[in-house]
């Protein structure tokens, strides 16, 4: 059993030394203090983690554990004890484990986050290439110009060693090279915090360019720091929205819906959307297309459409909902937030199922309740565009969608896995030595008959290309007004 004694024993050689960049591999204080973290974070995962032994077996997990016990007893600085805590969590396969980085203290998100650094301009990974998707001024670039090399170094080298740092759900590779494209939507991109530590900090960069008519080029482009690259980002719309939509000529709606993750929003999305419906019932709108290209998920917020396509109780995909514990044990509490404390006590809501789960028993009203018809309805065609981000809520909305036909999927298959994710609640594990946090999911969805590892598929593929971005045309768009029309 850990005890807050035990685990404070050496808490002389905790973050001041990490961030500090005391790196010596002859302090045994602080190797012994570290060894404390990752005994924490072992009881905890193995514990409570529903979702760790589904693509790993329990010697493979052992052996994740004891490589990074192996990296931290060499007295790491802290960028190095993150990156090999990010590299052993990547490891489990789940999309919600990992060193996350909006649950790190300020100390830390400063000491590996801030500062310069950061590529000055937005792109996406397509087909292995780095092809720049806004410029975001930096001169000589232009959108759908492909970067060959960054500092010397090829793109696709630099993609192949930031994968093992990337975190999805199960084998699904393209969601792991989404999350490494620079989008503009999050305030920290996955990308530029680990190509950061990885490779150095740049002041400026040299990059070899190729354009979509073949011409090449170099660019000579200045870094720039995390509060310049937010100062960039796609924000919410004057009125706190995080939702936009527009009418098309031909009266087909677009809904633009590029995150889901509103749990501290002051916005009613529920209301715009109940708005939205009305409106379009109204107009007699003849097709929606939903936009959820970006969008990992969040809250339930396609329940508020489902609800208005449906005219009986739509049950939920066949999956079922197991947890690992009942209780969750003291010791380990102190260092497990959480903003509902309903989750450290399942033990009224569970029923065991042999094998070290617990089903979660489903009352009414509960995430896996039937959604229930609401609203006026909408009688015209939909549409879902749908890429690799869409790996939580999005993923499992656009697999009711394709379930139930109740539209066409159009884009490119989606990241998360059918062989179930975890999530729904969530722990903010604390590792005091080190001062590192990691998220760790407390529900696993798993489903009742055999399903592949990989993301739901489109009804109709269809995706950006350099040509396009150059040219300023969206294929995705108008292969899915093609397929309303």
């Amino acid at each position: 059993m850990l005890t807050r004694r035990n685990m404070m024993a050496a808490s002389a050689a905790g973050l001041a030394a990490l961030a500090g960049g005391c790196a010596s591999t002859a302090d045994p204080v602080r190797g012994k203090a570290l060894a404390w973290d990752i005994r924490l974070l072992r009881r905890a995962y193995t514990t409570l983690h529903p979702g760790l032994y589904r693509y790993n077996s329990g010697p493979d997990i052992d052996r994740l554990f004891n490589r990074l016990e192996e990296d931290w007893s060499k007295g790491p600085a802290l960028p190095e004890a993150y990156l090999s805590l990010s590299r052993m969590l990547a490891r489990v396969r789940c999309g919600h484990s990992y060193a996350n980085f909006y649950n790190q203290s300020d100390a830390v998100a400063d000491a590996l986050f801030a500062g310069p650094g950061k590529l000055p301009f937005l792109f996406s990974w397509i087909d292995g290439a780095m092809v720049v998707t806004d410029p975001q001024g930096t001169e000589g670039l232009s959108r759908g110009d492909t970067i060959l090399q960054v500092n010397g170094r090829p793109s696709g080298r630099i993609l192949e060693a930031l994968m093992p740092y990337a975190r999805a759900d199960g084998n699904n590779t393209a969601k792991r090279v989404a999350l490494l494209g620079v989008t503009g939507i999050d305030d920290y991109e996955t990308f530029d915090v680990f190509h950061g530590l990885v490779f150095g900090r740049s002041d400026s960069f040299t990059l070899k360019v190729v354009s979509a008519d073949g011409s090449r080029r170099d660019v000579r482009a200045a870094s720039i720091t995390l509060a310049e690259r937010q100062a960039r980002m796609t924000g919410a719309e004057e009125d706190g929205s995080a939702f936009t939509h527009r009418f098309e000529a031909d009266g087909t709606c677009i809904l633009t819906m590029p995150t889901w993750g509103l749990y501290n929003s002051g916005w009613d999305w529920k209301a715009y959307l109940t708005g939205l419906f009305e409106e379009m019932a109204g107009r007699k709108t003849p097709a929606l297309i939903v936009d959820l290209r970006g969008n990992e998920g969040g809250l339930d917020c396609g329940d508020e459409i489902l609800a208005r396509l449906i005219d009986a109780d739509l049950p939920r995909t066949a999956y079922e909902r197991r947890v690992r514990y009942q209780q969750t044990p003291p010791d380990l509490d102190p260092y497990l937030d959480t903003w509902d404390n309903s989750f450290r006590d399942y033990s009224a809501d569970t029923e065991p199922l042999g094998d070290g789960f617990f089903r979660l028993i489903e009352r009414d009203g509960e995430s896996r309740a039937p959604i229930t018809p609401q609203g006026p309805r909408f009688r015209g065609k939909l549409a879902v565009l749908t890429d690799a981000s869409n790996s939580s809520a999005t993923f499992q909305f656009a697999n009711l969608v394709k379930a139930n036909r109740l539209g066409t999927l159009v884009g490119e298959t989606t990241g998360g896995s059918q062989r179930g994710i975890n999530g729904g609640a969530f722990f903010f594990l604390r590792l005091p030595e080190s001062g590192l946090e990691v998220d760790l999911p407390l529900i696993g969805t798993f489903p009742l008959t055999p399903k592949p590892d990989a993301g739901i598929t489109p009804d109709l593929y269809a995706a950006p290309t350099p040509a396009s971005l150059a040219a300023g045309t969206d294929p995705v768009m108008t292969a899915a007004l093609a397929s309303v029309r």
